[in-house]
């Protein structure tokens, strides 16, 4: 089992930035990828950006230029640098990680932008 733990959500106004943090513990063995997804009231859940344990990057195309991902060294942590924040983004953002073709997930953070 692994488990996920986030912090860094919080309430921000338009143009403002966050910063997410998510930090693995249990069992991080053969973990394959680390990322972050958001879903808003009443949509799904949504892509925001993923990084493999090679370093390979996939985002979102709208988070492309205003969200950075990145990890700490010894991989067991994500971070997601948000910038240019708009009410749109607006969600809980939830830490994924993939281990041995099985999904985990984090209990989630809030992240509100006001206009």
């Amino acid at each position: 089992q692994v488990q996920l733990v986030e912090s860094g959500g919080g309430l921000v106004q338009a143009g403002g930035s966050l910063r997410l943090s998510c930090t693995a513990s249990g069992s991080i063995g053969g973990i394959f990828s680390m990322g972050w997804y958001r879903q808003a009231p009443g949509k799904q859940r949504d892509l925001v950006a993923t990084i493999t344990s090679t370093g390979i990057i996939n985002y979102a195309n709208s988070m492309k230029g205003r969200f950075t991902i990145s990890r700490d060294s010894a991989r067991t942590s994500v971070y997601l640098q948000m910038n240019s924040l708009q009410p749109d983004d607006t969600a809980i953002y939830y830490c994924n990680c993939i281990r041995w073709g099985q999904n985990y997930w984090g209990q989630g953070t809030q992240v509100t932008v006001s206009s």
